[in-house]
């Protein structure tokens, strides 16, 4: 049961590590400390929800609705596109950059945004319903494997939110903002034409 679970862990940690939407957005969240419980809350839950469906064997049905994953796909790109413009405009305009000098957002645009950048994003539904739901199924026991999987995703998640805040002295100019999201939005704007190309 115990290498179940690490194994869940290592192959989930390697899947959600990689610099993308999601990640960028918690990060900045954590930065910015603002609603950063929530953030980790629900990309945790979320990716949990997923893998207990994935390892409950749900890829083989969405693997039999690819007309799904393209709905969502193009509904993620939209968004991506969309955020990655909010992102560049606050990059070329010094005046918006630092977040002591910008109101909060509420929380429930925060959630909103966050669930989009969860739920809207293929690549959610491929490394944790498609991937780890298809290695869940060679384990013994399989459900030790998804806790090992949905951990990983917390300790992540928790940290990304949390220790971002460690990066907030070097990020007390308005240079190391414009650049944190000018990257930001070339990570949002890369996703977006990865998913509009069918990648």
């Amino acid at each position: 049961m115990l290498a179940s679970a690490l194994a869940g862990l290592t192959v989930s940690a390697a899947l959600i590590v990689a610099i993308g939407a999601q990640n960028a957005f918690v990060l900045r969240q954590g930065l910015r400390r603002e609603h950063v419980v929530p953030v980790v809350a629900i990309c945790a839950a979320s990716d949990a929800v997923l893998i207990t469906a994935g390892v409950a064997g749900m890829g083989s049905l969405v693997a039999d609705w690819p007309g799904l994953l393209v709905a969502v796909r193009w509904a993620g790109a939209a968004f991506l596109l969309g955020y990655a413009l909010l992102a560049a405009r606050r990059a070329v305009r010094p005046d918006a950059l630092r977040p002591s000098d910008r109101p909060p957002a509420t929380l429930g645009a925060t959630v909103l945004a966050c669930l989009a950048f969860t739920w809207l994003n293929p690549h959610v539904y491929l490394d944790t319903v498609l991937l780890l739901g298809g290695v869940a199924q060679q384990q013994e026991p399989r459900w030790a494997f998804g806790v090992g999987a949905a951990a990983a995703s917390l300790l992540w998640f928790a940290a990304l939110g949390v220790g971002a805040r460690r990066l907030a002295p070097l990020l007390a100019r308005t240079l190391a903002w414009r650049v944190l999201d000018g990257a930001i939005a070339a990570v949002m704007a890369a996703v977006a034409v990865s998913l509009l190309l069918g990648g």
